[in-house]
């Protein structure tokens, strides 16, 4: 992927992301609704089940809580905060850290026992979320 690509892909995630997050929160008491495909056609909890909750619980800073309904919020709450800081730092300095970083990222998750334990983790969070009855 290229440079440029990957900011827009990423300037694009970032938007969906905080637009997703504004919605949700506007509906969060006023419907069961789950966006969830999988859930909605299996009716079992997916791995990212309660995400978006969990986000919401750590801008309302109660940490112990996100992690409890989902420990992929925090990190995606990390990611909402971190990367557009990044990638406007990038763009206004015109740099490439985001873009170096990313290599660096992907080059790691395909070690073999890194993408192996990563596996692991994302299975053990499903089966705590079908546990929790997600």
């Amino acid at each position: 992927m290229t440079r440029n690509r990957l900011y827009l892909l990423t300037g694009f995630i970032i938007a969906g992301g905080y637009g997703w997050l504004a919605y949700a929160w506007k509906h969060a008491q006023h419907s069961s609704f789950t966006p969830c495909l999988f859930k909605n056609a299996t009716g079992v909890a997916c791995p990212s089940c309660g995400t978006t909750r969990s986000v919401m619980a750590v801008a309302k800073g109660h940490i112990t809580e996100a992690i409890l309904i989902n420990p992929i919020g925090l990190f995606m709450a990390l990611l909402m905060i971190a990367l557009p800081l990044w990638l406007v730092y990038d763009v206004i300095t015109k740099k490439d850290t985001l873009y170096k970083g990313y290599l660096k990222f992907e080059n790691i998750v395909r070690i073999k026992w890194v993408a192996i334990l990563l596996a692991i983790l994302i299975i053990l969070n499903w089966a705590w979320n079908i546990q929790k009855g997600l």
